[in-house]
């Protein structure tokens, strides 16, 4: 009875982490260089795709480093921005929004840019407006391109060009501020379906009695992953200023980014517990796997992560393990199996680098795991 009431203390007054939970370490200094690449090197304004990795140090670390425009989803996270800068300009680039939402955007959170790509979400903004010469409305367009990207946008968000133009003029009669939006596509691979949006948006503004007055290229940039191989960041920040610069005037039409996955993936480092080891299966099992941190690997299997054991791999005989997440449902496994030493136990530790996107951010609950712990190094 007293174990029994040791167990039920623990649970109803402790942290809802479980014993020994997986860790997320961010490194403040890979955050503080990613940062630093974006503002001194693109040619516009740099803002932080929130949704990347929505943990309240992160971003305090990003508004340290420089950051201060935060392309927000919803209003839970302005007012997570809000909390840690509240001088901080939001961007909500969520083009779907309850009427509730817009409302408190604009009277709770100060947010003065939001994204439209149909015109009943340009007329529920200029209704709850009460000046629209001080907001921003941001065109949502899609395209076809050529380009590769784990995740495309376009079937979900944006309109073509004859209706992107339709809606900037209706907009520009209701008095906003306008510009153009769009997104490449989720670790885009090349500048390449950059320039080719930049391109559209020029066709659409020779269309406009206005001109832009801004144009946002999205996030997309990429980060490292051992399976795809990149153009540089500086390469992208190189063709997109060129092609900025030869379509629009800088002093009318000002350029923006909102990288997400580029500024915070490779300052993060997931570090896992091996919580069953049956060698004669070849079977291991860790406290996080897809419902958790490393919930995008079974995604996109492409982005699987770079992986080490603290044990000295050098000096031990190797195994192909296939792993297992902490969970009951059998998907929980990763995509592949991985080359770890054959004399893995209980306790011994799995470590997974370049982490820092898309891990707490989309882990869930299921099974009362996915809490993890955040630390900044």
């Amino acid at each position: 009875m007293g174990q029994l009431s040791r167990i039920e203390d623990f649970i109803t007054t402790q942290s809802p982490l479980l014993p020994n939970p997986p860790i997320l370490q961010m490194s403040t200094t890979k955050l503080h260089l990613q940062a630093k690449l974006f503002l001194d090197h693109f040619s516009g304004k740099t803002s932080y795709a929130v949704k990347a990795n929505a943990e309240a140090p992160v971003i305090a670390e990003l508004v340290d480093a420089g950051i201060n425009i935060f392309d927000v989803a919803s209003p839970y996270e302005m007012k997570l921005v809000k909390e840690i800068s509240a001088s901080a300009i939001l961007h909500y680039h969520n083009p779907i929004r309850s009427k509730q939402e817009v409302a408190l955007a604009l009277n709770v959170y100060d947010c003065k840019r939001f994204s439209v790509d149909h015109e009943d979400a340009l007329h529920s903004i200029y209704a709850q407006t009460q000046n629209p010469a001080k907001i921003e409305i941001a065109i949502r367009f899609r395209m076809e391109t050529k380009s590769k990207a784990i995740q495309s946008f376009k079937s979900k968000f944006g309109v073509l060009k004859e209706e992107a133009v339709s809606l900037l003029n209706k907009a520009n009669a209701m008095g906003f501020k306008t510009g153009l939006t769009f997104h490449p596509g989720s670790q885009t691979t090349s500048p390449a379906p950059y320039l080719e949006h930049m391109q559209e948006a020029f066709e659409i503004q020779k269309q406009l009695s206005n001109r832009l007055q801004f144009l946002n290229i999205g996030g997309g940039f990429p980060a490292h992953y051992k399976m795809i191989v990149t153009e540089t960041l500086p390469d992208f920040f190189k063709q997109i200023n060129a092609k900025y610069h030869a379509c629009f005037d800088p002093v009318i039409t000002k350029l923006e980014c909102e990288p997400g996955r580029a500024l915070v993936a490779g300052a993060g480092t997931l570090i896992t517990d091996v919580k069953a080891a049956r060698a004669d299966r070849g079977e291991l099992y860790l406290n996080d796997g897809i419902y958790g941190g490393l919930m995008e690997f079974h995604q996109f299997p492409d982005l699987f992560p770079e992986y080490t054991s603290p044990l000295s791999e050098n000096t031990m005989p190797m195994k192909e393990w296939t792993v297992y997440g902490p969970t009951c449902d059998p998907i929980d496994v990763l995509p592949y199996k991985l080359s770890l030493p054959s004399t893995l136990k209980e306790g011994d530790k799995i470590e997974f680098h370049g982490v820092g996107a898309y891990s707490t951010a989309t882990a869930t609950r299921f099974n009362g795991y996915g809490a993890i712990e955040v630390q900044m190094i």
